[in-house]
This record gives C-alpha cells, structure tokens and sequence, in this order.
C-alpha cells in the first residue's frame, strides 16, 4: 500500500463522513493544510491513520487498503470511483440505462437543473443540501475530465427495461421538480439514448454498448482494471439520483475471487447482450414509442 493509496482512501472516506476538512483536522490537532498533504500521498504514521480511522468510523485496515470498502454516501463512493478511473485502462459497467462518463452535455444540464430546484424547495437545509449538491457534481465533471484525458476503453452493458424506463421519466427521476424541469429531464434522456444508438452503429474504438433485452442483471455493478490492479464495485447509486440519499450501500474489493467472479458474468452478459446495428435499431423503436406515448 503507498501513501497515495492512503490519501485517495482517506479524501473519499472524508467525503463520505460528511465533516469538514477543519472539523477533521481540528479533532486530530494538526492544521487543515497538513490534512490536505496527508490526502496527497505524504508520509503518513500508523498512529494517525489510526486516529483518523476513528474518527471516520471505519477500520485501520480499510484505510490502508484491506479488505473491502465501504461507502453509504453518493459523494464518497463518486470519489473515490473518480480515483479508480483515473488509473483503469478498462472500464465494464453493467446494468442501468447510460454510461456516466460518455453522457453529453444535455445530460449534465438537465440533472444540474433538477438538482438545484430539488435544493431550493429544502427549507432550513438549503445551505446544507447546495453544499452537497455542489460537492457530488464538481466530482462528476472531474470524473468526465479524467476520462477525456485518459481515455480508458469503456465497455457499457444497458438493460432495456432501464432504458424504457429512463426515456418514460427522465433523468433524476427520485427529485421533485417542477413540470418544466421534468420535460428537460426526458428530452435530456431521449438525445443521450439517440446519442447511445449512434455509437451502437458507429462502434468507435475505445468505446462498445451492448443491449440486454432477454436478461437482465440482478444488480449492478463496475469493472476497473488497471496495470497494478483490477476491482469491483457493486453499487446502488445512480449517477442521476438524489445525491443526499444513504438508501444503499456500496462495496468496492480487489479480492481476485470477487474480480473473476463478476468478471464471468459479465463475459456471460456480454455474449447474451444486442450489438451493433440490431442494438440501434431497438433503441430507436424504444425512442419512437416513448414519443408515441
């Protein structure tokens, strides 16, 4: 484990806590701007990961990287899937209805659009919420940097009931917006799966969409692998879901069993899944009826 490793764990476990770097720092008795070192990568005593692991709630170990993490907060677990990313080469997403990271700017518009009505109609915890808000997306669009950047390959397993589902709501579909805000969430929907189907047919390198229609996972989850490492996530946050929610839990492992476990069905998913032109073709028949109705 290096001490970057450390720092990643220990800035998306802050995150998750939902304290402050000050309170954290001010409760370990070292300043805010050794904190942010710490996060850094720099050298780091067992005493004070020690420390810090107690007043995050979780064990030493986690924070040094054994075991498997844990996270019940969208903004930590986003973190520290933007950390993972950043080193991937490859990347596998099964399940749900749109790939985060190739989504196009009317995706981002519209959820940023909800999510701020969604703030204002909070009351007293309006201040509160808007941090929180501004916190998940500032994470989202690093996570969108990162992938211009780098450009890992991306492999995306859709479900057609999630899709079907996406372009009868829209995005955000847990927020309580206003009906103006709800039209620009299925519009925003309906072009990010027109934007899928083009990809479908157009298969750019780095980049291949599949469709399952027959099946459909149970549960979603990710694939990171990289050049030192390959991991799970299994995860019940939406990229568009309510960002001050703790309705699930995510676990992220490195474990080789959990890796090839998942990694076996992926590959079965994968064979089941439509490709290509058929896979377009069952978009658009999708979009075509979601228009109709």
């Amino acid at each position: 484990m290096r001490f970057s490793d450390i720092g990643d764990q220990l800035r998306a476990f802050r995150m998750e806590s939902g304290l402050r770097a000050e309170e954290i720092a001010a409760r370990l008795g070292v300043s805010r701007a050794a904190l942010y070192r710490y996060e850094k990568g720099e050298v780091i005593k067992l005493d004070t990961v020690k420390r810090l692991a107690e007043l995050l709630k979780i064990s030493p170990l986690t924070l040094l990287g054994v075991g498997i993490e844990y996270y019940s907060r969208p903004s930590g677990f986003f973190e520290r899937l933007r950390q993972m990313e950043e080193v991937s080469d490859q990347i596998m997403q099964v399940d749900g209805a749109v790939c985060y990271l190739t989504t196009g700017d009317p995706f981002d518009a519209a959820l940023t659009e909800a999510l701020a009505e969604a703030t204002e109609s909070a009351g007293v915890e309006r201040a509160q919420l808007r941090a929180i808000v501004d916190q998940v997306l500032g994470v989202q669009a690093a996570r969108k940097r990162s992938y211009a950047q780098h450009r890992p390959a991306v492999i995306c397993l859709l479900a057609a009931g999630r899709v079907a589902a996406l372009l009868q709501t829209g995005i955000a579909p847990g927020l309580a917006v206003s009906d103006r805000v709800r039209l620009q969430c299925r519009q925003a929907a309906a072009a990010e799966v027109a934007r899928i189907a083009e990809a479908m047919e157009s298969e750019p390198i780095g980049l291949q969409f599949g469709l399952l229609t027959a099946i459909e996972p149970a549960g979603g989850f990710m694939l990171l692998r990289g050049r030192e490492r390959a991991s799970v996530a299994v995860s019940p946050f939406r990229p568009d879901g309510s960002p001050f929610a703790s309705t699930g839990v995510v676990s992220l492992t490195s474990a080789e069993e959990a890796v090839s476990v998942h990694q076996r069905v992926a590959e079965s998913l994968w064979r089941e899944a439509l490709k290509g032109p058929p896979a377009a073709a069952r978009l658009r028949a999708m979009l075509a009826a979601a228009e109709q109705g």
